[in-house]
């Protein structure tokens, strides 16, 4: 009986340190518990801005605010019935989020002679 009972302890210990040390016991269960929490996180960000693309989608299809309003944000135009005024920091630099581009002057054509 004493040896039957060894035996048992034996296995009791086996299985305790596979459920608490080993890769595939709890500290597996506790990291993927981890990654399911980060994914959801992701998850709802990534929602978010699905809807957010959806109804912008929707906008840009349906009416003419949204087309205006990247026109005018992204390409920089302007109305018939609107006027452009640019504003012009003391320095000479125009107060704008994205810098003019450079100016380029023609490059001189070269001809050859017959």
């Amino acid at each position: 009986m004493k040896v039957f009972a060894a035996a048992l302890l034996l296995v009791l210990a086996g299985l305790q340190y596979r459920l608490w040390v080993s890769d595939d016991g709890l500290r597996s269960v506790l990291n993927l518990r981890r990654s399911v929490s980060e994914q959801k996180l992701e998850n709802v960000a990534l929602a978010q801005r699905n809807r957010q693309l959806a109804a912008e989608v929707k906008d840009l299809k349906g009416g003419t605010a949204a087309v205006e309003e990247r026109a005018r944000t992204d390409l920089g135009m302007v109305g018939r019935d609107e006027t452009f005024y640019q504003v012009v920091e003391p320095d000479g630099r125009p107060n704008a989020q994205d810098p003019a581009p450079p100016k380029t002057e023609p490059l001189p054509v070269q001809t050859s002679a017959r």
